[in-house]
């Protein structure tokens, strides 16, 4: 039988990535101003349409950068070569306005939340060309806050750009290979030229090695340097704005190479997923760097940098999420089962699969754009200092609890399909690849968990202002509502009394609570800004009240929260010393005799 006869298959079409979303319509309702979203929504929806049309048909395109090291004269050129359909991808990006519409801030506190929906719908098929423009963001940030002004007038206005010939992206390089996330050994060193105390330039020469350095093909870079004492560790570091290439703005094509400002790439990382992004490793050899902000003062400069980059991680698990749900849904409208009797979507226990799955992608979707919200109200210079003290926690929490709970519901988007969820060209595989890396980049879920602690550690009050916000949204709870949710309301007040007594006491903490104590502030935060959409919901009858409520409740019964508060309380007890030595016996076998 030739494949044209017998039984054909019938194609899913998805939908508009805006229209279709089961979330974040009626999430922007309540987050946004209605003049403000009726104003931007038409965009959104325009977006939506091309987002899987156009977009789309760029991204198929695509193709792995290649590297020239020597041309055949026998020189060093190191020519980067990325394909023409990641150049349009990056342009797409730029002519939406994404980050150029967080710094217009043409709607003040809710900019951030109009180019991150925007984002989030490009995401799913983009190529991870959200991970140079994430770090374009932070770039843009640190010049901003720290940047002299000779900076500010030629190099953030390209940063933020809408023209994709104008534009700048920016790399950010910090990794190296004595101690990955942890950059109190950097090795690279900064070196004082004549022109340091420039005020405008103060130029630095850098000598040594990057071993991860994504967006190599970007215009400007963000770099640590040592410009101290080594055994000081990371306080003995400074932050530096790098050009890729010599001059800073080159008059015209062809384009300069690297070398022209010592950076060699030895060669491109070959990685698991985000095949497109040109990530490399780089001998810095004499590179000119600009100084910015104090000397030794470099990771409390960059860390703008972090908040803004996991902000932008977690936004790619729930993209990439949204994309492979929406593949998932469309699916089972046009598969018939049970001899072509029923579709898939009439089947009890399919819908509930995915309604499980519905589950998780709402709460992240919340989780995120809650978060958001609070980056906006910072960076409009109207935030509390509740505000700052929550947006400091939360993009720890944020990027960590997205990237542990999105992968493992794209995996359930793929056994949806069946074998066809397998195939590469169905696009959830990719997703896949390109979402693991989030629970690596930006710090694993281990090192933003200690992360968490520090914050503690540093500021007592910043879980007081945690347990604050969520008392405020507790008691906003109608009558009505809570007869609906009271079990797993209190549930959720008991874990934040937990989150507060662990985190009261940090230097006391169990080093086995720090992983389940992020978790459980991810999953009872989460559950509270649904619990907040549900009484929004309540408070304005809208049609789907009912189904809001039943979605925390859900979430706080059945999404896990259970098992990671028992965690906690276990951990919390401090009876983890046999604990500890059997988890080293599991893994490394019995101690030798002695």
């Amino acid at each position: 039988m030739r494949v044209e006869d017998g039984h054909q298959l019938v194609h899913f079409t998805e939908r508009n990535a805006y229209l279709s979303d089961p979330v974040v319509p009626d999430l922007l309702k309540r987050l946004l101003p209605s003049t403000i979203l009726h104003e931007i929504e038409p965009d959104l929806a325009r977006l939506g349409a091309e987002a899987i049309t156009s977009v789309r048909a760029i991204s198929e395109r695509a193709t792995p950068p290649r590297l020239t090291q020597y041309n055949h004269w026998g020189q060093r050129v190191d020519h980067l070569d990325t394909s023409e359909a990641w150049k349009d991808l990056k342009g797409i990006f730029f002519k939406e306005g994404i980050p150029g519409i967080f710094y217009e801030r043409e709607y003040g506190e809710f900019s951030r939340v109009y180019g991150f929906a925007k984002l989030h719908m490009l995401v799913g098929d983009s190529h991870v060309v959200g991970c140079p423009i994430s770090m374009t963001d932070g770039c843009a940030r640190v010049l901003e806050l720290v940047g002299t002004s000779e900076m500010r007038s030629r190099i953030f206005p390209r940063l933020i750009s809408r023209d994709p010939s104008f534009a700048f992206t920016s790399g950010q390089w910090m990794t190296e290979r004595p101690g990955g996330s942890d950059v109190s050994l950097t090795e690279t060193i900064a070196t004082p030229t004549d022109q340091s105390g420039d005020r405008m330039w103060p130029a630095y020469q850098l000598d040594g090695f990057k071993w991860f350095s994504s967006a190599t093909d970007s215009d400007v870079a963000v770099a640590l340097a040592r410009t101290g004492d080594i055994r000081d560790g990371s306080r003995s570091l400074s932050l530096f704005l790098v050009p890729l290439r010599m001059p800073l703005v080159p008059p015209g094509e062809p384009c300069p190479s690297s070398t022209s400002n010592g950076i060699y790439a030895h060669r491109l990382k070959n990685k698991i997923g985000t095949h497109m992004v040109p990530t490399a490793e780089l001998t810095l050899k004499s590179t000119t760097a600009y100084l910015l902000g104090s000397l030794n003062h470099g990771v409390k400069n960059i860390l703008p940098v972090l908040y803004i980059t996991r902000i932008h991680s977690a936004i790619s698990g729930t993209g990439h999420l949204r994309k492979c749900l929406e593949i998932a849904i469309t699916y089972s409208k046009v598969r018939r089962i049970s001899g072509g009797k029923q579709l898939l979507e009439e089947s009890a226990i399919h819908v509930a699969q995915l309604s499980t799955i519905s589950l998780v992608y709402r709460a992240l979707v919340h989780l995120v754009f809650g978060t958001i919200l609070f980056m906006g109200k910072v960076e409009a210079h109207v935030a509390s200092k509740e505000d700052e003290s929550l947006l400091r926690v939360l993009t720890a929490v944020v990027k960590a609890f997205t990237a542990e709970k999105a992968v493992s519901a794209m995996e359930e988007c793929m056994t949806t399909l069946g074998g066809m969820g397998y195939m590469e060209e169905v696009g959830i595989g990719r997703s896949i690849r390109d979402a693991l890396v989030e629970k690596i980049w930006e710090g694993t879920t281990s090192v933003l968990a200690l992360d968490l602690v520090r914050s503690a550690t540093n500021d007592p009050t910043t879980f007081v202002a945690l347990r604050n916000w969520g008392t405020k949204i507790f008691d906003s709870c109608p009558p009505a509502l809570v007869d609906k949710v009271r079990a797993s309301l209190e549930y959720v007040k008991a874990a934040f009394e937990t989150i507060h007594d662990v985190y009261s006491h940090p230097k006391r903490m169990s080093p086995l609570l720090p992983r389940p104590g992020l978790m459980l502030v991810g999953h009872t935060v989460s559950a509270t800004m649904l619990l907040e959409h549900a009484v929004w919901s309540h408070k304005m009858e809208t049609s789907h009240r009912d189904a809001d409520a039943e979605v925390f409740v859900r979430w706080v019964n059945e999404g896990g929260l259970s098992s990671v508060y028992r965690d906690v309380l276990e951990t919390a007890t401090g009876r983890d010393a046999k604990r500890i030595a059997m988890n080293h016996t599991l893994v490394y076998g019995p101690p030798p005799k002695l």
